[in-house]
């Protein structure tokens, strides 16, 4: 894996936002993923779950990424997701990712079909890398079967991983299911990221490189200080500090953590637009808003992100 490089850090799988007439907002968008870059996040993962991906068309998603590098944001620190139920289609924006310069790309399996066999998952990916066709495809699968409706049984990742080392570089584990994150650990070279922060601690000790956490969007500077000082073995400070991260992620997502989200930087940007999310979500009620925002200064003392992180760390090569 000469020439492969992680990210190591905190990655945001940055929302994307929309007009009154849900159109995409690109001057939000660029703002918003500059203001992560600017607080901690030493990447973006585009078009996650949490970017509402299967609600912004695949033109929609190719224009966002474009604009995202031609406003001076660096492609080695973006891995956007192309997955979609059709090769075609998966292929085209894996292809477009890839020529554009970014990091990797973030790949989902064919979610929707039921009872998809271990033998399907595996021709689906092998004939996904042929269709892409290009020797700098650097691939992260994602597995998040409890929305996806289908995962990535750890046997077929060790098989990819075995079968494609050039291209199958990493996944990204949104589970919740430890014990599996940990058994993707012992896959000889992959790269692992915890699909949320709260594993981030057991992940490192690992040898994880950090996560890619949901509300990094809202908290990116605390997460990247937790992976800091894990860094400089500054234990106490880790320690006091990860608890509040903990905390935050824990009362966030006891809510509908794409339109909550969006709310709070409704509240605290003064845009309303950031409220907007294309159905079938529902934007979240404004009092909730408020009352989650006043939950979390009361308890964290947080009032809204704020570039406050210290300089990002360089990729760090894997071994």
């Amino acid at each position: 894996m000469s020439g492969i490089a992680r990210l190591r850090g905190v990655i945001a799988p940055n929302l994307t936002p929309f007009n009154d007439d849900l159109t995409v907002a690109e001057d939000l968008y660029i703002d918003h993923a500059q203001r992560l870059l600017a607080d901690g996040c030493v990447g973006l993962a585009p078009f996650g779950t949490t970017g509402e991906a299967l609600s912004v068309g695949m033109e929609e998603r190719m224009a966002l990424l474009e604009a995202l590098v031609n406003a001076g944001i660096d492609p080695a620190r973006l891995i956007p997701g192309t997955g979609l139920t059709n090769l075609p289609d998966s292929a085209r924006l894996s292809r477009h990712a890839v020529d554009l310069g970014c990091a990797g790309v973030m790949t989902l399996p064919p979610f929707y079909f039921k009872g998809v066999a271990e033998d399907g998952l595996y021709d689906y990916f092998a004939r996904l890398i042929d269709a892409v066709d290009r020797e700098t495809l650097r691939l992260y699968l994602y597995h998040i079967p409890q929305v996806a409706g289908v995962g990535l049984p750890v046997a077929v990742v060790r098989r990819l991983r075995a079968a494609f080392p050039n291209q199958v570089v990493g996944i990204k584990d949104s589970s919740g299911d430890w014990e599996n994150t940990r058994a993707l650990f012992d896959i000889d070279g992959l790269i692992v990221y915890p699909g949320a922060e709260l594993p981030l601690l057991d992940a490192l000790a690992l040898g994880g490189p950090g996560c890619i956490s949901a509300t990094a969007n809202l908290n990116a500077a605390a997460i990247a200080q937790t992976i800091h000082r894990y860094d400089a073995s500054d234990t106490a400070a880790m320690t006091a500090g990860f608890d509040a991260v903990r905390q935050f992620r824990v009362i966030v997502q006891g809510y509908a953590p794409i339109p909550a989200q969006k709310r709070l930087l409704a509240l605290w940007t003064g845009d309303a637009r950031w409220a907007n999310v294309r159905p079938p979500l529902r934007a979240t009620d404004i009092a909730e808003g408020r009352a989650l925002a006043a939950r979390l200064d009361a308890e964290l003392g947080f009032r809204g992100p704020a570039a406050t992180a210290p300089p990002a760390p360089l990729a760090a090569p894997v071994g």
